[in-house]
């Protein structure tokens, strides 16, 4: 850098804030009106493309560790062929609370550089911690991500089983969420969960 880098900065800066002689307001609303459109185009892209399935196991500990557990549950395969993927389970639909979820999960990043879940050893190490946030983060919304799909209004008692139905009502009318009874629907629990009501 020189030493005039001071007097550069002061120089734009000033320039930045005078008004165009050389521009109508008119080319400078619709060019920024279009760079804006541009923007929020590729900042949607790029967040879209980090809620694909493909994202998500991209990185070994997701697909050496949790992905295969999935692929064994309903949520994976099932009779009607309705595939529920990671952000589906793990990523608010509506745009606020998806932006800080998304936010969150950018310093979970932190782990990955670290290397701290980067064996099965060390994931399972981590396990009831790492399930423990996410349960708690799913009790604090009220299984929002869940409710996207199921809603306790929507179940039949023709259709369900009248002794899953009836739990489902009691669970209603208790004022409970998903996740307060249907730990371990999509992964493993941890060795060392102990359910609540044991």
């Amino acid at each position: 850098m020189s030493q005039d880098t001071p007097g550069f900065i002061r120089r734009c800066w000033t320039a930045l804030r005078r008004p165009s002689a050389k521009w109508s307001m008119l080319v400078l609303l619709v060019v920024g009106f279009g760079g804006g459109i541009i923007f929020w185009g590729g900042f949607h892209t790029a967040l879209e493309a980090t809620n694909t399935m493909e994202f998500c196991i991209s990185c070994h500990e997701m697909r050496d560790n949790v992905y295969g557990e999935y692929r064994e549950t309903i949520h994976y395969t099932n009779r009607v062929g309705v595939r529920a993927i990671c952000s589906d389970c793990h990523v608010p639909h509506e745009w606020g609370p998806k932006m800080v979820r998304k936010a969150k999960a950018a310093l979970e990043i932190w782990g990955k550089l670290t290397g701290s879940i980067d064996t099965q050893e060390k994931f399972e190490a981590k396990r009831m911690t790492l399930a423990s946030h996410e349960w708690e983060r799913m009790k604090a919304n009220g299984s929002q991500e869940c409710r996207n799909c199921h809603s306790f209004d929507a179940m039949s008692g023709q259709i369900q089983k009248q002794s899953v139905y009836k739990k489902h009502m009691a669970a209603k009318d208790a004022g409970k969420t998903c996740i307060d009874c249907h730990k371990g629907i999509a992964h493993h629990l941890p060795k060392e969960y102990k359910d609540d009501d044991e």
